[in-house]
């Protein structure tokens, strides 16, 4: 299993920003990820950086951590831009991006171009035509595309990725439509366990058995598309199930160890952030993230 941060786009660069992702490094976190949002919840109005711009600061004041998105969606994104921003990121982090790509949900971005809320049908649709013409841009030099939600007319994205034949997706999935995609063009899969036990009431137990069923769909629209499930690494973003990893260094322990035997091999947990869902003992997180494994054995 491997251990991962998510660092939210809410420090000023020179106040505390540079030093946070160079710290997610020194701790030897496999990856840090960051939202892809314009806002997000209870940060609406405070501080907030875009998601490449943030990402691409951190490629150069690193060198080896990994890099990405959790999660990008298309309700501000076009493939076509996306993929020249993509394939620049990669370059200048030299081959560490991973992108996380999942649906979206109605929230403040699917209304921020001025659009109306897409139903979960259109949502799914234009999920669906996403992914295949996002991985098409960024394994071809020149595409041209007419497609029901997105188009591309000669769209050239030379010299392509520096990661071959593209940058890795992680296709954040729980659906039939979205677990065929991920089965289809993910490198990864992401889960976040499942809402309805979380905002339901539900257990601990409960959510794992929820993601156990999740990890067995996606199993099975891997067999449908002739793929072994086991060439998708498994990540778990913590923070939206019953449980509370980071209260405790058993907590963590018994966490990391319950999800493992799930067969997820990175789990993913929050910066602390003061005064919000992501608060946490500072030195307690360093501690998790430089010998939580371990108690695992790896």
């Amino acid at each position: 299993m491997r251990l991962s941060t998510l660092i939210l786009p809410v420090r000023r660069w020179s106040e505390g920003g540079r030093e946070v992702w160079q710290r997610a490094e020194e701790l030897g976190f496999h990856a840090a990820y960051t939202y892809d949002h314009l806002s997000w919840r209870s940060f609406r109005d405070t501080t907030w950086f875009g998601a490449v711009p943030t990402l691409t600061a951190a490629a150069t004041a690193t060198s080896r951590l990994r890099l990405g998105t959790l999660v990008t969606s298309p309700n501000f994104r076009h493939p076509v831009t996306l993929a020249k921003e993509l394939l620049s990121l990669d370059d200048i982090s030299g081959g560490r991006i991973t992108l996380g790509i999942g649906a979206g949900t109605n929230g403040f971005d699917s209304t921020a171009l001025g659009q109306e809320q897409w139903s979960p049908r259109e949502r799914a649709d234009r999920f669906g035509e996403f992914v295949p013409l996002l991985d098409k841009l960024l394994t071809q030099d020149v595409v041209t595309y007419e497609g029901t939600h997105y188009s591309a007319d000669e769209a050239r994205n030379i010299p392509g990725c520096v990661q071959r034949p593209r940058l890795p997706f992680a296709v954040a999935a729980t659906g039939p439509r979205g677990l065929k995609l991920a089965a289809r063009y993910g490198q990864a899969w992401v889960t976040t366990g499942d809402p309805k036990v979380s905002n339901g009431g539900g257990t601990s137990a409960d959510s794992l058995v929820a993601i156990r069923g999740q990890a067995e769909r996606l199993g099975k629209a891997c067999a449908e598309v002739g793929r072994d499930a086991g060439e998708l690494r498994k990540i778990m973003l913590s923070g939206f199930t019953p449980d509370r990893p980071l209260d405790s260094f058993d907590a963590f322990v018994d966490f990391a160890g319950a999800h493992a035997e799930l067969g997820i091999d990175e789990l993913v947990i929050h910066w602390p952030i003061a005064d919000s869902l992501f608060e946490a003992d500072l030195a307690l997180f360093e501690r998790i993230a430089t010998e939580g494994l371990a108690q695992l054995g790896g």
